[in-house]
């Protein structure tokens, strides 16, 4: 997919607002991000570490998978934030594992807080009418049900609640925060189901189909405006993909058609 509208750190800036603010229950104005030499240099590293104002430093880890020993690894991180600062330190591990996981070292009187995804219900954040909780629906808890299914619905609703660009921009954050739960893969077999269903929608489509009929016309046959009304979906498809922000390769493999002729016709 495309990441033009929306740069990876904008990306994650609202992703940690609004975790912390639908998630954890903190709303955050102004958060400046800590550089990253000053965090631990290894393979590990603190997800997310930002200054609050120049009030506190937040810090958040996301992990997706059990750790008996994350205590310590979070113990670890909070000793490199404080050599750098004297704020006070507030630090949240969000767990999208099944299993809970220990929070505290007794022995060092050390202790975070942690919160369970699988305990959040996703039509909590998902019946809401705000973009933001809609999308980090994803995150939370879908109970017994399909993961395409609610992540169809979650794609249908931002559809319905938000324009055009507003739609591309919040799909580029789903599609980030996915990968938290291994779910990329789902959010792109929901978004052909959303395609399947809402081609007419798009004023590509309408557009392409248009330009597709005035060169069947323009032959002056009907066996032309036949071919023409043919090429005009085509057409009016490949700038919907395009306009999702599907890249060339995506699109001339799911039309079976060359990169060239994606290229040539997104440029009409």
């Amino acid at each position: 997919m495309k990441k033009d509208t929306i740069t990876k750190k904008l990306i994650k800036e609202i992703i940690i607002k609004d975790i912390s603010k639908y998630i954890l229950g903190i709303e955050l104005d102004e958060i400046e991000f800590l550089n990253e030499e000053y965090q631990r240099v290894e393979s590990r590293r603190a997800d997310i570490v930002v200054k609050v104002k120049n009030e506190y430093i937040l810090h958040l880890e996301l992990q997706s998978s059990y750790d008996s020993k994350m205590a310590y690894r979070m113990c670890r991180y909070w000793l490199d934030i404080r050599e750098i600062t004297d704020l006070p330190i507030k630090q949240y591990l969000i767990n999208f594992s099944n299993k809970n996981m220990k929070n505290y070292i007794e022995e060092f009187g050390y202790n975070f807080d942690m919160i369970n995804i699988k305990d959040i219900d996703c039509h909590t954040l998902l019946n809401t009418n705000s973009p933001d909780a809609v999308v980090l629906s994803i995150l939370c808890d879908f109970k017994d049900q399909n993961p395409i299914d609610i992540t169809s619905k979650i794609l249908v609703k931002l559809k319905k609640m938000l324009k055009e660009e507003e739609f591309r921009k919040y799909f580029l954050i789903l599609e980030e925060i996915s990968g938290l739960r291994d779910l990329k893969e789902v959010v792109k077999e929901a978004e052909m189901r959303l395609m399947d269903i809402t081609f007419e929608d798009y004023p590509s489509y309408e557009i392409g189909m248009e330009k597709g009929i005035q060169q069947g016309i323009q032959q002056g046959i009907q066996q032309g405006i036949q071919q023409g009304i043919q090429q005009g979906e085509e057409i009016g498809k490949i700038k919907a993909f395009y306009e999702l922000g599907f890249d060339i390769k995506e699109i001339s493999k799911r039309l079976n058609k060359s990169e060239e002729e994606i290229i040539t016709i997104i440029r009409s």
